[in-house]
């Protein structure tokens, strides 16, 4: 564990490849493009968050966006925190940070998708529903098979909320 002190930030496009170096850093987690990831950072920066060193690398990345038609709901689309950086509670005050956010402020419920086997991720989303005195609940968003034609595990959903943010 690195006792740096860490910032958290709005990405900006210039942290895209950083984002995407990141992301290929931290397995499970599927990689993108560099172009998504510098989407991610420019388009979704008002639902992303970065979380870098004092002295400017990147150790964590939270990427999201308020699903259209619901309003009240933050997805988060992925979760990447470098083994720098882990041990710290660093991935739960990323997406805590979004909720605090002014374009947040409508936001009851979080939804994310999680593969069975991801147990860091079901460690975090657990933690934060416990933290945020909202109820869990999974079911299946992706079948390994119907959308993924058996190429990728089974994407679960799981819907934090309601709560609110005071």
């Amino acid at each position: 564990m690195n006792s740096e002190k860490i910032v958290l930030t709005k990405p900006s496009a210039i942290d895209g490849m950083a984002v995407n170096k990141l992301v290929a850093s931290c397995p499970p987690l599927d990689t993108n493009s560099v172009y998504c990831n510098l989407l991610q950072a420019s388009h979704f920066n008002e639902t992303s968050v970065a979380a870098s060193f004092e002295g400017g690398e990147m150790v964590g990345f939270v990427s999201g966006y308020i699903i259209p038609n619901q309003t009240d709901t933050l997805f988060v689309w992925q979760v990447a925190v470098s083994e720098k950086a882990r041990g710290q509670g660093l991935a739960k005050k990323m997406v805590l940070s979004l909720l605090e956010r002014s374009n947040c402020s409508d936001v009851r419920y979080i939804e994310t998708s999680i593969t069975a086997s991801n147990e860091g991720s079901w460690a975090l989303f657990r933690r934060l529903a416990n933290q945020l005195g909202a109820p869990l609940e999974e079911s299946v968003m992706f079948d390994k098979q119907d959308h993924f034609k058996g190429q990728h595990d089974t994407e679960h959903l799981v819907r934090i909320g309601p709560f609110s943010i005071n």
